[in-house]
Protein backbone atom coordinates (compact mmCIF):
# COMPACT_ATOMS: atom_id res chain seq x y z
CA UNK A 1 0.00 0.00 0.00
CA UNK A 2 1.17 3.29 -0.90
CA UNK A 3 2.39 5.61 2.00
CA UNK A 4 -0.70 7.88 1.08
CA UNK A 5 -3.07 5.59 1.35
CA UNK A 6 -1.75 4.52 4.58
CA UNK A 7 -1.80 7.85 5.81
CA UNK A 8 -5.29 8.56 4.62
CA UNK A 9 -6.68 5.34 6.42
CA UNK A 10 -5.02 6.40 9.86
CA UNK A 11 -7.24 9.76 9.58
CA UNK A 12 -10.08 7.88 8.81
CA UNK A 13 -9.91 5.47 11.42
CA UNK A 14 -9.20 9.06 13.48
CA UNK A 15 -12.49 10.44 12.41
CA UNK A 16 -14.74 6.91 12.72
CA UNK A 17 -13.23 6.58 16.10
CA UNK A 18 -14.62 10.43 17.08
CA UNK A 19 -11.03 11.68 17.23
CA UNK A 20 -11.46 13.81 15.08
CA UNK A 21 -15.44 15.45 14.32
CA UNK A 22 -17.19 17.37 11.97
CA UNK A 23 -15.67 20.67 11.48
CA UNK A 24 -12.10 20.20 13.11
CA UNK A 25 -9.61 21.17 11.61
CA UNK A 26 -6.68 18.69 10.88
CA UNK A 27 -2.96 19.89 12.21
CA UNK A 28 -1.00 21.93 9.93
CA UNK A 29 1.04 20.59 6.86
CA UNK A 30 4.33 20.90 8.58
CA UNK A 31 3.11 19.09 11.89
CA UNK A 32 1.52 16.22 9.93
CA UNK A 33 5.04 15.97 7.91
CA UNK A 34 6.94 15.59 11.08
CA UNK A 35 4.52 13.07 12.63
CA UNK A 36 3.92 10.56 9.52
CA UNK A 37 8.13 11.35 8.48
CA UNK A 38 6.60 12.06 4.41
CA UNK A 39 7.34 14.49 2.23
CA UNK A 40 4.86 17.42 1.30
CA UNK A 41 3.48 15.64 -2.07
CA UNK A 42 2.28 12.32 -0.25
CA UNK A 43 0.55 14.15 2.56
CA UNK A 44 -1.20 16.21 -0.55
CA UNK A 45 -2.05 12.91 -2.47
CA UNK A 46 -3.52 11.81 1.04
CA UNK A 47 -5.51 14.82 1.40
CA UNK A 48 -6.92 14.39 -1.91
CA UNK A 49 -7.54 10.55 -1.26
CA UNK A 50 -9.98 11.85 1.98
CA UNK A 51 -11.17 15.04 -0.02
CA UNK A 52 -12.62 12.40 -3.03
CA UNK A 53 -14.68 10.21 -0.28
CA UNK A 54 -15.85 13.72 1.36
CA UNK A 55 -14.52 13.03 4.67
CA UNK A 56 -12.33 16.56 4.65
CA UNK A 57 -12.83 20.03 2.63
CA UNK A 58 -9.16 21.70 1.64
CA UNK A 59 -8.53 25.03 2.01
CA UNK A 60 -6.17 25.71 -0.70
CA UNK A 61 -3.50 28.72 -0.49
CA UNK A 62 -2.00 30.21 2.69
CA UNK A 63 -2.74 29.22 5.11
CA UNK A 64 -4.29 26.35 4.35
CA UNK A 65 -5.60 23.28 5.57
CA UNK A 66 -7.88 19.83 5.46
CA UNK A 67 -11.14 20.26 7.42
CA UNK A 68 -13.28 17.23 8.75
CA UNK A 69 -16.36 17.09 6.71
CA UNK A 70 -18.91 14.33 7.72
CA UNK A 71 -20.54 13.38 4.62
CA UNK A 72 -24.27 12.36 4.67
CA UNK A 73 -25.96 9.98 2.43
CA UNK A 74 -26.77 12.88 -0.58
CA UNK A 75 -22.98 12.33 -1.06
CA UNK A 76 -23.53 8.89 -2.55
CA UNK A 77 -27.18 9.41 -3.61
CA UNK A 78 -25.86 10.39 -7.31
CA UNK A 79 -23.69 6.86 -7.70
CA UNK A 80 -26.36 4.74 -6.16
CA UNK A 81 -29.24 6.17 -8.06
CA UNK A 82 -26.57 5.53 -11.06
CA UNK A 83 -26.39 1.94 -10.15
CA UNK A 84 -29.74 1.56 -9.81
CA UNK A 85 -30.25 2.77 -13.50
CA UNK A 86 -27.46 0.97 -14.75
CA UNK A 87 -28.78 -2.28 -13.40
CA UNK A 88 -32.25 -1.81 -14.59
CA UNK A 89 -34.16 -1.05 -11.72
CA UNK A 90 -38.15 0.20 -11.99
CA UNK A 91 -39.72 2.63 -10.29
CA UNK A 92 -42.41 -0.05 -8.78
CA UNK A 93 -38.99 -1.62 -7.58
CA UNK A 94 -38.05 1.89 -5.39
CA UNK A 95 -42.03 2.01 -4.24
CA UNK A 96 -41.76 -1.86 -2.69
CA UNK A 97 -38.50 -0.66 -1.35
CA UNK A 98 -40.01 2.48 0.66
CA UNK A 99 -43.06 0.14 1.33
CA UNK A 100 -40.75 -2.14 3.19
CA UNK A 101 -38.97 0.06 4.87
CA UNK A 102 -40.83 3.07 5.77
CA UNK A 103 -44.18 1.97 7.41
CA UNK A 104 -42.09 -0.44 9.80
CA UNK A 105 -40.00 2.77 10.83
CA UNK A 106 -42.81 5.01 11.39
CA UNK A 107 -44.20 1.85 14.12
CA UNK A 108 -40.65 1.87 15.63
CA UNK A 109 -40.49 5.80 15.75
CA UNK A 110 -44.55 5.76 17.08
CA UNK A 111 -43.05 3.26 19.73
CA UNK A 112 -40.45 5.67 20.92
CA UNK A 113 -40.79 9.25 20.15
CA UNK A 114 -39.88 11.55 23.08
CA UNK A 115 -40.83 15.07 23.62
CA UNK A 116 -37.84 16.21 21.71
CA UNK A 117 -38.83 13.97 18.68
CA UNK A 118 -42.57 15.17 18.66
CA UNK A 119 -41.15 18.85 18.33
CA UNK A 120 -39.11 18.04 15.61
CA UNK A 121 -41.96 16.39 13.48
CA UNK A 122 -43.73 19.11 14.40
CA UNK A 123 -40.77 21.79 13.04
CA UNK A 124 -41.12 19.41 9.60
CA UNK A 125 -44.79 20.30 9.17
CA UNK A 126 -44.37 23.54 10.12
CA UNK A 127 -42.31 23.97 7.21
CA UNK A 128 -44.44 21.63 4.70
CA UNK A 129 -47.38 24.34 5.84
CA UNK A 130 -45.47 27.07 5.12
CA UNK A 131 -44.61 25.78 1.32
CA UNK A 132 -47.78 24.22 0.89
CA UNK A 133 -48.52 27.21 -2.27
CA UNK A 134 -45.45 26.41 -3.43
CA UNK A 135 -45.91 23.17 -5.36
CA UNK A 136 -42.29 22.72 -6.06
CA UNK A 137 -40.71 23.73 -2.60
CA UNK A 138 -43.20 21.31 -0.97
CA UNK A 139 -42.52 17.69 -3.04
CA UNK A 140 -39.02 18.47 -1.88
CA UNK A 141 -40.25 19.25 1.63
CA UNK A 142 -42.20 16.41 1.40
CA UNK A 143 -39.05 14.09 0.78
CA UNK A 144 -37.43 15.23 3.73
CA UNK A 145 -40.07 14.66 5.67
CA UNK A 146 -39.53 10.82 4.38
CA UNK A 147 -36.20 10.73 5.42
CA UNK A 148 -37.06 12.13 8.76
CA UNK A 149 -39.69 9.72 10.06
CA UNK A 150 -36.84 6.82 9.11
CA UNK A 151 -33.95 8.97 10.54
CA UNK A 152 -35.58 9.57 13.92
CA UNK A 153 -36.68 5.69 14.02
CA UNK A 154 -33.37 5.23 14.95
CA UNK A 155 -31.90 3.23 12.14
CA UNK A 156 -28.81 4.21 10.97
CA UNK A 157 -28.53 1.80 7.87
CA UNK A 158 -32.33 2.00 6.76
CA UNK A 159 -31.99 5.98 7.19
CA UNK A 160 -28.75 5.87 4.70
CA UNK A 161 -30.82 3.79 2.06
CA UNK A 162 -33.68 6.25 2.23
CA UNK A 163 -31.45 9.20 2.44
CA UNK A 164 -29.79 7.68 -1.18
CA UNK A 165 -33.62 6.72 -2.40
CA UNK A 166 -34.58 10.25 -1.40
CA UNK A 167 -32.69 11.63 -4.74
CA UNK A 168 -35.02 9.13 -7.16
CA UNK A 169 -37.92 9.98 -5.32
CA UNK A 170 -37.30 14.09 -5.23
CA UNK A 171 -36.71 13.68 -9.31
CA UNK A 172 -39.71 11.28 -10.14
CA UNK A 173 -41.96 13.52 -7.79
CA UNK A 174 -40.95 16.54 -9.77
CA UNK A 175 -41.39 15.01 -13.42
CA UNK A 176 -44.89 14.12 -11.98
CA UNK A 177 -45.37 17.49 -10.90
CA UNK A 178 -43.99 19.05 -15.04
CA UNK A 179 -46.43 15.89 -16.54
CA UNK A 180 -49.51 17.58 -14.57
CA UNK A 181 -48.47 20.80 -14.52
CA UNK A 182 -47.11 23.00 -11.10
CA UNK A 183 -50.11 25.49 -10.93
CA UNK A 184 -52.87 23.04 -12.00
CA UNK A 185 -55.34 22.42 -9.39
CA UNK A 186 -54.96 18.97 -9.34
CA UNK A 187 -51.72 19.69 -7.89
CA UNK A 188 -52.83 21.42 -5.24
CA UNK A 189 -55.56 19.01 -4.28
CA UNK A 190 -53.00 16.75 -3.78
CA UNK A 191 -50.64 18.40 -2.08
CA UNK A 192 -53.32 19.50 0.85
CA UNK A 193 -54.17 16.00 0.78
CA UNK A 194 -50.37 15.18 1.25
CA UNK A 195 -49.92 17.41 4.25
CA UNK A 196 -53.02 15.97 5.58
CA UNK A 197 -51.42 13.13 5.68
CA UNK A 198 -48.45 14.10 7.00
CA UNK A 199 -50.25 15.81 10.11
CA UNK A 200 -52.31 12.67 10.85
CA UNK A 201 -49.39 10.25 11.16
CA UNK A 202 -47.16 12.77 13.59
CA UNK A 203 -50.45 13.05 15.63
CA UNK A 204 -50.60 8.67 15.69
CA UNK A 205 -47.08 9.24 16.29
CA UNK A 206 -47.57 11.81 19.32
CA UNK A 207 -50.78 9.30 20.46
CA UNK A 208 -47.88 6.59 20.29
CA UNK A 209 -50.22 4.36 18.46
CA UNK A 210 -47.50 2.32 16.14
CA UNK A 211 -50.43 0.31 14.62
CA UNK A 212 -52.18 3.02 13.21
CA UNK A 213 -49.15 5.31 12.80
CA UNK A 214 -47.98 2.40 10.21
CA UNK A 215 -51.57 1.83 8.76
CA UNK A 216 -51.58 5.39 8.45
CA UNK A 217 -48.47 5.89 6.29
CA UNK A 218 -49.16 2.73 4.67
CA UNK A 219 -52.35 4.56 3.01
CA UNK A 220 -50.56 7.41 2.66
CA UNK A 221 -47.89 6.02 0.40
CA UNK A 222 -50.39 3.86 -1.94
CA UNK A 223 -52.02 6.70 -2.11
CA UNK A 224 -48.75 8.84 -3.26
CA UNK A 225 -48.07 6.14 -5.56
CA UNK A 226 -51.36 5.89 -7.16
CA UNK A 227 -51.46 9.63 -7.89
CA UNK A 228 -47.80 9.49 -9.38
CA UNK A 229 -48.81 6.65 -11.80
CA UNK A 230 -51.30 8.48 -12.99
CA UNK A 231 -48.25 10.47 -15.35
CA UNK A 232 -45.93 7.98 -15.52
CA UNK A 233 -45.38 3.72 -15.35
CA UNK A 234 -44.46 1.42 -12.72
CA UNK A 235 -42.59 -0.63 -14.84
CA UNK A 236 -40.28 2.42 -16.43
CA UNK A 237 -36.65 2.21 -15.42
CA UNK A 238 -35.26 5.08 -13.30
CA UNK A 239 -33.87 7.41 -15.37
CA UNK A 240 -31.19 10.46 -13.48
CA UNK A 241 -29.93 11.68 -16.60
CA UNK A 242 -33.50 13.67 -17.60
Amino acid sequence: MKMSDQIAAQIRRMIARGELVDGDWLPTEAELIERFGVSRPTLREAFRLLEGDSLVTIRRGPPGGARVTLPGPDAVADLFGMILMLSGTTIGDVWDARLTIEPPAVRRLAESATKTVIKRLDAELDTLRSVIDDPREFGKAGVRFYVRLVELSGNHTLTAVIGMLSVIIERELAKSLVEIGPDSDEVRRANRRALRGYEKVVELIRARDSEAAESAWLEHMNSVRRYVAKTQKQDHVIDLLY
